[in-house]
């Protein structure tokens, strides 16, 4: 495991990349030792920005965008053009029924709570659309369960369309709602037009954030992730199977997604579980069904068989420390409060990097706690895994005299650095 240096004097108010600072090695002793016990220290490398991306050696896929993650650590064990944005298709209806259960999870919203079918649900994507529909009947009166049946398992337009105009008034409503919701669990860059993923300049998604979503999903609702699993589902008499090919073809596949639209083409969110391990795959701008289905699969079977986790800290475990400014205390321990853990091959040819990256120094008082940074683990130049970082501790603020110190050092800083980027 490589732990980076950082060869730049640090500066208030710049971001911290804290593998090593070049005369500040106490503060990452701890994570040196913790990763040089895992694999050894190797030499320092680029000390600025992330280190380059490069493509995983050994595999190809035809699929235009891709990504494959493992999903309780969110470790990226392959990815192709994987932030590029483009139209997500019916792969979209996962943040839509993701605001659905968490309307749930908040009570706002029950399972046996019924909406109406609108003529305009039962129109545009009802069975005279000729699009993907649970054919519900217009002016019928259907249950929140029973709809997201339908726009899980039969890809429903219709039961997107009166799920949101039942929870929100109508669907530009629901649309901001989920634009408010996938912001807060992360999605930066993905944008809305409808809640059904049908032709819209709105609708782009990132493979990245579509498995971001699907983690998401699969870890916050266990329960309900169970209906992405289910094979077929009968409704107004009409019987209609699962459209995710993965459930039929690769053991342990239980979810998530298929879409196809011509501006975004053939794509896929998938999951599968082997060996205690679950990874989600990603594959969108396809040519057909056939490739989506065979790309995700293939993805997924080189993952199963190719990789296995490995631990790099302990839940709570201290990966490094944070410069404080003005504090009774010059440094903060910075822990993670889940492992952190990263895929790596089973052959051992895997390069490891780490580092800790904050905004600072904090400004004193410092509360237990709070979420001050992350660390990055690089897999051959990829970023692999990334995990939150918190203080294991409140400090309290300097007396003046501390504060008179830190204040002076922080401004020689400045200055040099200034006059090393003037020469």
């Amino acid at each position: 495991m490589q732990i980076e240096p950082h060869t730049d004097h640090p500066n208030r108010g710049r971001r911290r990349s804290a593998g090593v600072f070049a005369g500040f090695v106490r503060p990452m002793a701890a994570a040196v030792l913790a990763f040089g016990l895992l694999a050894g220290i190797a030499a320092p490398a680029e000390a600025q920005g992330a280190p380059p991306g490069k493509k995983d050696d050994g595999y190809e896929t035809a699929a235009p965008t891709a990504i494959l993650v493992e999903a309780q650590s969110g470790s990226v064990l392959f990815e192709k053009d994987a932030d590029q944005l483009r139209a997500p298709s019916s792969m979209m209806k996962l943040m839509t029924v993701e605001t659905v259960f968490n309307a749930i999870a908040k009570g706002e919203v029950k399972l046996t709570d019924q909406y109406r079918v609108s003529e305009n649900s039962w129109r545009k994507g009802g069975a005279p659309s000729g699009g993907s529909t649970m054919f519900a009947a217009i002016h019928s009166v259907i249950s929140v369960d029973d709809l997201l049946h339908g726009a899980i398992v039969q890809s429903g337009n219709d039961s997107c369309m009166i799920l949101a105009e039942g929870i929100a008034g109508n669907e530009t409503a629901f649309v901001e709602r989920m634009t408010k919701r996938a912001r807060e669990i992360g999605l930066e860059h993905s944008t809305f037009g409808n809640s059904t993923g049908l032709p819209d300049p709105h609708n782009k998604m990132s493979v990245r954030e579509l498995a971001a979503l699907a983690r998401h999903l699969i870890l916050t609702y266990p329960e309900h992730y169970k209906l992405f699993g289910q094979r077929e589902f009968t409704w107004n008499k009409i019987r209609q199977f699962n459209r995710n090919p993965l459930l039929t073809s690769l053991d342990g596949a239980d979810g998530l997604k298929t879409g196809y639209t011509k501006e975004g083409g053939y794509g896929v969110v998938g999951s599968a579980v082997q060996n205690h391990t679950r990874l989600v795959v990603v594959v969108n701008g396809l040519e057909d069904a056939a490739s989506r289905a065979a790309e995700a699969k293939k993805l997924l079977e080189w993952g199963f068989r190719n990789f296995e986790t490995r631990a790099v800290f302990a839940a709570d475990q201290v990966v490094g420390q944070a410069k404080v400014f003005g504090g009774a205390e010059h440094r903060v321990d910075l822990v993670s409060p889940e492992p952190v853990s990263v895929m790596v091959r089973r052959n051992g040819t895997d390069k490891l990097l780490a580092r800790v990256i904050y905004d600072g120094p904090l400004q004193a008082p410092v509360k237990a706690g709070a979420k001050v940074g992350v660390i990055k683990v690089w897999r051959n130049g990829n970023v692999a895994v990334e995990m939150p970082l918190y203080t294991a501790s409140a400090v309290g603020q300097g007396t003046l005299m501390q504060r008179a110190v830190d204040g002076a050092s922080e401004l020689f800083i400045s200055l040099f650095r200034a006059g090393i980027e003037r020469l």
